[in-house]
């Protein structure tokens, strides 16, 4: 099979793909000729990212998820590969926050952002990632964030499964390297998308204050670096993390 052609078979699952940062790197995968499987908690919204990518000229359907389930996720995937028998390529990138203070955080809080940022990321790894290592050709990228490499006072939670991702990430490419499948992560840094547009001035001041660019990232950054380390051209890069924080970890 020459490259043009793998290019046009590859499939790839989204998950997060109905807004912010999930739906520009659905969009950006779907511009390499993927089709491209969008995966949200709801209908509407990875309905729309999927009709989106239809509307200019690409390959996507709608998946809804909640990706909290296990068994959801579960059912799901064997859905796709009674239709795909392969999924090659899969983008963690589910993820929501539940903010506190550790004295002041319910235990819900912490489960509720382990189970759908993390805990997902190990169910959809180990459901989609064997017919890969069968195929001997797979991409799987995680967002995790730079809140997973600095830490972040008032986010345990979600530090510590962002952290966790890129734990997962590094363990399961000596996995899966000898079989030609790359698991690599993504840190994003402050990217302008619906979670932080609600920010008080504030507090975007002092998070730009620590970004040596002083400006928020766009989502269509970190669609770039995810659509190359998805592409063949990446094939030789794995277990690795790739900041686009604007110059806040160095």
């Amino acid at each position: 099979m020459n490259e043009e052609q793998l290019e046009k078979s590859k499939v790839a699952v989204v998950t997060g793909a109905g807004r912010g940062i999930g739906r520009a790197i659905a969009e950006s995968l779907a511009e390499q000729k993927m089709k491209v499987i969008c995966v949200s908690k709801t209908e509407s919204s990875c309905g729309a990212a999927a009709e989106a990518i239809r509307s200019s000229g690409g390959d996507a359907v709608a998946m809804p998820v909640d990706v909290s389930s296990g068994e959801e996720i579960r059912k799901a995937c064997e859905n796709l590969l009674e239709e795909h028998e392969c999924v090659d390529v899969l983008v963690n990138n589910a993820g929501i926050t539940r903010d506190n203070l550790l004295f002041r955080m319910e235990e819900e809080d912490w489960s509720d952002v382990i189970n759908t940022n993390l805990t997902s990321c190990f169910h959809w790894i180990k459901l989609l990632g064997r017919p890969m290592t069968r195929k001997r050709w797979g991409r799987i990228v995680n967002i995790s964030s730079v809140v997973g490499l600095t830490g972040n006072a008032g986010q345990a939670n979600y530090a510590a499964a962002k952290a966790g991702m890129i734990g997962l990430t590094k363990s399961l490419a000596r996995e899966f390297a000898a079989r030609s499948v790359t698991v690599n992560a993504i840190a994003p840094g402050f990217i302008d998308t619906d979670m932080t547009s609600g920010l008080d001035e504030r507090i975007k001041e002092v998070a730009l204050s620590q970004v040596p660019l002083k400006r928020f990232g766009k989502s269509e950054d970190i669609a770039e670096m995810a659509s190359f380390l998805c592409s063949e051209k990446a094939s030789f890069v794995t277990g690795q993390v790739f900041t686009v924080d604007g110059g806040m970890v160095m």
